[in-house]
């Protein structure tokens, strides 16, 4: 009897172990591939935001820089760079913001992939995966309209600007960046410049981490594991929201704190309906680290920036958590075609973040 106890205990362990191993390899793809497309996409994405003429323009520019160099907070930081260097107006800002938020979510899909191999897994990931986008557009198609015509997030920034300004900084690094970081930088040192083979080599290690971790999943959701997930930490909207929050605020990553939740979605842990408040409480997270930063540059335009893409979350929030059946609707008939034909979500990342905002940046350029 003991004898049996103590081999559950360390089975229990292990795959405790195994999981946290491969959730770092996760994390660690993610922050690779992140820098890899850095590495030859950053002087293109910050050419793109300086020629930034119209808000429907800026809106694409924001969503194809941020697809480019997977990173939300590095088109957000270069975009208020130059408004605070007096090449872009704050009006001009907020449609690169709206964007970006956009563009941040195709971490998520990347992550869905991992479960492309078992249809019934990809079914549940890949819908899970797009409700993040789902939100934004549904949040971008009722407020850029609003703000072209009536300036509601501009005005409102200013306010809360007048309220802010020269309140002191404060500085926070991320903790996931004491462990990942080291090792990110190692290997970005062994392929040099060679951005499409570390590239390659993140997307294989996140596909790779994905499959162990949601095996490794599997085999624990029938014991304690899933009750902590699905009956504490997922309990409801608000706790799920709460934690989407404060784990983005902490480790400064929306696209890191909503693709972990993906291989929770592919393994039938979670459903879409929990991961919805959690997605929404990340995006609202997000916005925490920027307004610190911007706080700590002292300058009124950075904080007016931040302030900003602050709002639109607030505003997205308030509109479609009430609502939150149309998105979780739209989320399930899109990832539907998908999760049936698998080769379909390739088609819809390459329509969504790169064929639809690369045509209209080519017409609005001419």
């Amino acid at each position: 009897m003991a004898s049996e106890k103590y081999s559950k205990t360390l089975k229990v362990l292990l795959n405790t172990f195994l999981a946290l191993l491969y959730l770092y390899l996760f994390l660690l793809g993610i922050e690779l591939l992140g820098s890899s497309l850095k590495g030859f996409g950053i002087n293109f994405a910050s050419a793109l935001i300086r020629t930034t003429s119209n808000p429907l323009m800026g809106l694409f520019i924001g969503l194809f820089a941020t697809t480019i160099i997977q990173s939300s907070s590095v088109t957000t930081s270069i975009t208020v760079g130059f408004v605070a260097g007096g090449t872009l107006t704050v009006a001009n800002a907020i449609p690169i913001i709206m964007g970006a938020n956009i563009g941040t979510t195709i971490t998520n899909i990347i992550a869905s992939l991992g479960h492309f191999s078992v249809e019934r897994e990809f079914n549940r990931a890949f819908p899970a995966a797009i409700v993040h986008d789902i939100f934004n557009l549904l949040s971008v198609l009722i407020l850029l309209p609003l703000e072209i015509l009536f300036h509601p997030i501009e005005r409102i920034s200013g306010f809360f600007t007048d309220l802010l300004w020269g309140k002191g900084g404060v500085t926070f690094n991320s903790p996931l960046d004491i462990v990942i970081d080291p090792v990110s930088h190692k290997i970005m040192s062994f392929t040099g410049e060679h951005y499409t083979l570390s590239a390659l080599l993140a997307f294989f290690l996140v596909l790779l981490a994905i499959t162990l971790f949601v095996g490794t999943l599997r085999k624990a959701s029938a014991g304690k594991f899933e009750t902590l997930i699905d009956q504490f930490l997922f309990r409801n909207a608000l706790t799920a929201g709460i934690l989407g929050l404060s784990l983005t605020a902490f480790v400064q990553s929306s696209s890191v704190v909503t693709s972990v939740a993906v291989p929770l979605a592919g393994a039938g842990i979670l459903s879409i309906e929990q991961i919805y408040p959690y997605t929404l409480g990340a995006n609202l997270g997000t916005t925490v680290t920027t307004i610190l930063a911007a706080l700590v540059t002292g300058n009124v335009n950075a904080i007016r920036v931040a302030l900003c893409h602050s709002i639109f979350n607030v505003f997205g929030i308030t509109i479609w958590y009430p609502l939150r059946k149309i998105p979780i609707f739209f989320a399930k008939k899109v990832g539907y075609l998908p999760g049936r034909k698998r080769f379909l979500a390739f088609i819809y990342i390459i329509i969504i973040f790169i064929v639809i905002p690369g045509i209209f940046i080519l017409l609005f350029r001419r």
